[in-house]
């Protein structure tokens, strides 16, 4: 999500190289065959999908230390099985973000968690179109067999487009979060817009500070949604 570093912060809210193979000795005839890596067994943990922007990419940051990321984390720590998957694209609309989806939904998803909306709201675009576009995303999640559970994480327009843009804006998502009995985050960059030292030089993208807050404000509703999805 390209910001400006003139946007106010509050708002303006991814072989080793062998040059030669040792030989490998040939097995003797009482030896177990060889397990190739392909005979793995896959990861078969049901998927906890996060749809979004740069916010949930972890523009700037290494990927571990995203949000997401940091998530999985606490999934283990809590006892509880689930596979996080990264989907945030950097600089996406609620446009772009309707597109992808039914790609992204060809897996089984357990649980989706989409932050989207910010783009929209960086370039005004009118939040009935937004609105239209979030409502399509969270339709095609519910029409999966089964459908995913679906958390909504709240986002904020710029003050510069006026008080009724932003009213519009921000009723956006508790609005479609009662319609489609999706959980809601609040604004969940809660405790670190605004804040200089937990924000990267463009004052919008969180530092790996930063996004240990937004972690934990991501957690508080996402913890309860996982344990009732067991």
């Amino acid at each position: 999500m390209p910001f400006r570093s003139a946007v106010p912060p509050l708002l303006a809210l991814f072989l080793l190289a062998c040059r030669g193979a040792a030989p490998v000795a040939a097995p003797s005839p009482s030896s177990p065959p060889p397990t190739p890596a392909s005979a793995a067994a896959p990861d078969d943990r049901p998927v906890v999908l996060f749809v979004g922007t740069s916010l949930t990419a972890g523009l700037g940051l290494d990927p571990s230390e995203a949000f997401p990321a940091l998530l999985q984390e606490k999934i283990g720590a809590a006892g509880l099985r689930y596979r996080v998957v990264n989907a945030g694209v950097s600089g996406e609309t609620s446009a772009g973000a309707r597109r992808r989806t039914g790609w992204l939904l060809r897996q089984p998803v357990a649980v989706m968690v989409l932050e989207t909306g910010a783009n929209d709201g960086l370039r005004g675009q009118d939040p009935d179109a937004t609105r239209e576009n979030i409502q399509a995303i969270l339709d095609e999640a519910r029409r999966q067999a089964p459908p995913p559970r679906l958390v909504l994480v709240a986002m904020e327009a710029l003050p510069n487009y006026g008080q009724e843009y932003r009213r519009r804006f921000r009723a956006i998502y508790p609005e479609l979060a009662r319609r489609n009995g999706a959980a809601l985050v609040p604004f969940f960059l809660d405790g670190v817009a605004g804040e200089p030292r937990l924000n990267q030089p463009d004052g919008v993208h969180p530092t790996a500070e930063g996004q240990k807050i937004v972690a934990e404000n991501v957690w508080r509703v996402l913890r309860p949604v996982l344990a009732a999805a067991r």
